[in-house]
């Protein structure tokens, strides 16, 4: 089985990855973290990835993110995903996120997924994370990143 941490460059998903390496040393488990890009420019601006009147090119925050989880440990493998919009009329970027996260855990087979965004760390159930509907998956544990220490 497969341990997978949804990657958004945040000192929280750093330390989710660190955390699932740690794990994963114990269950003989592969880690995959994967970086979910969608062509919604605000999304990447909201989260820090490019800065006001920067152009915005989804495959350079892929190869970004690669080389930071790198960085972070060489054994990990690395995994860039755009979602596909739904063509649910009420869906929102990060209902398109957050499919693509479950999409990747089923075909991974996914154990525990491991969450340490900036929002899953704020409170129980917040709005604008990916981390909260993940949660409510039975088909694998959560792990929740709340502290980088």
């Amino acid at each position: 089985m497969t341990l997978l941490v949804p990657f958004d460059g945040s000192a929280l998903a750093e330390t989710a990855l660190k955390r699932a390496r740690e794990f994963a040393s114990y269950r003989d488990e592969a880690v995959v973290a994967l970086t979910v890009v969608p062509e919604d420019e605000s999304f990447a601006a909201e989260r820090g990835w490019i800065e006001p009147g920067e152009p915005y090119d989804p495959e350079e925050i892929c190869t970004e993110f690669e080389l930071r989880v790198k960085t972070i440990d060489d054994d990990v493998t690395f995994r860039c995903e755009h979602p596909t919009p739904s063509e649910h009329p009420t869906a929102t970027t990060i209902d398109n996120v957050t499919h693509t996260i479950r999409e990747v855990a089923a075909d991974l087979d996914v154990s525990v997924i491991f969450i340490g965004s900036e929002n899953a760390g704020r409170v129980s159930t917040p709005v604008p994370s990916v981390g909260d509907p993940l949660s409510t998956d039975a088909k694998y544990d959560v792990y929740i990143v709340r502290r980088t220490e």
